[in-house]
């Protein structure tokens, strides 16, 4: 649709005022945008409200900030990277581990591509040492106080950090699943193929992303809600909710807000809790 249309075409008879041009300005705005919006997320149908909350990366300060502001009664899926780069893993894993396991809330702690290499180096440490400790695996380490050990011997580190998280944990970390569905809303960590179906994707896509995700719409409808690429705000593109605003990094971490028909963004960071309308 042009952006200028046959709804000007009474002004071109008459002199304009400034207060003609400003409401039929708001009328042709009002239109043209309105209603876009509200189609924008009309089609969402989970089967309840539930919050989707981003990468955490060791932020245990802003998940304390986020989740008094949350309903309690409300399903919260954690859609991974709960370790790596930030200073508190261990107390986010453990913070975590208590609310899925002991406490009343309904918690959903899906697994990240930080938690599979932080499982691949436990089980073969030397494979999986480089790409781990690069990554961020260093900050994992410290938070549950290995800092004294010797980093050149793999095999020694990743008994002393099983030892360091308990079997209980390591167990709990392990059986984590990779999606969460909702009605026609589906939650994971970094992305879904969109010509697969949900219950038909790779387990690498899941954790580490596929290149026409967010590119193409999905043809069965099911909307997908994601962390793992940093954006600079939270966004909606081709049924497609970004919500990993990069907290290690940027001190703003982020949650989605999802209810039949809408989307609100719920942001904590050292100013506070701030909510948005997408």
């Amino acid at each position: 649709m042009p952006y200028f249309s046959t709804d000007a075409a009474p002004f071109l008879s008459q002199k304009v005022t400034g207060d003609m041009l400003t409401g039929w300005i708001k009328r042709l705005f009002a239109s043209q945008a309105l209603p876009d919006q509200v189609i924008g997320t009309s089609s969402l149908a989970p089967t309840e409200k539930f919050y989707a909350i981003g990468d955490l990366h060791g932020r245990l300060d802003l998940l304390q900030m986020l989740l008094p502001a949350l309903d309690d009664d409300c399903p919260t899926v954690f859609v991974g990277d709960y370790v790596d780069r930030g200073e508190h893993s261990a107390q986010v894993l453990r913070q975590l581990h208590h609310l899925d396991t002991r406490s009343k809330k309904k918690a959903i702690c899906l697994k990240g591509n930080h938690e599979d290499m932080l499982l691949g180096f436990l089980h073969d440490p030397r494979k999986w040492e480089r790409v781990w400790l690069h990554n961020g695996g260093a900050q994992t380490l410290a938070s549950f106080d290995l800092t004294d050990i010797e980093l050149s011997d793999p095999d020694a580190v990743a008994e002393a950090l099983r030892g360091a998280m308990g079997q209980s944990l390591v167990d709990w970390l392990f059986d984590r699943p990779l999606t969460w569905t909702s009605g026609n809303v589906t939650v994971v960590h970094a992305a879904l193929d969109p010509s697969q179906l949900v219950d038909g994707q790779q387990d690498s896509t899941c954790l580490w992303g596929h290149p026409q995700f967010r590119k193409k719409r999905r043809k069965d409808g099911q909307w997908v809600v994601h962390g793992h690429t940093i954006v600079d705000e939270p966004m909606i593109e081709n049924d497609v909710i970004s919500i990993d605003t990069g907290a290690f990094v940027t001190d703003r971490l982020t949650a989605a807000e999802i209810s039949p028909g809408s989307v609100r963004f719920i942001s904590a960071s050292h100013t506070g809790i701030d909510w948005e309308l997408a």
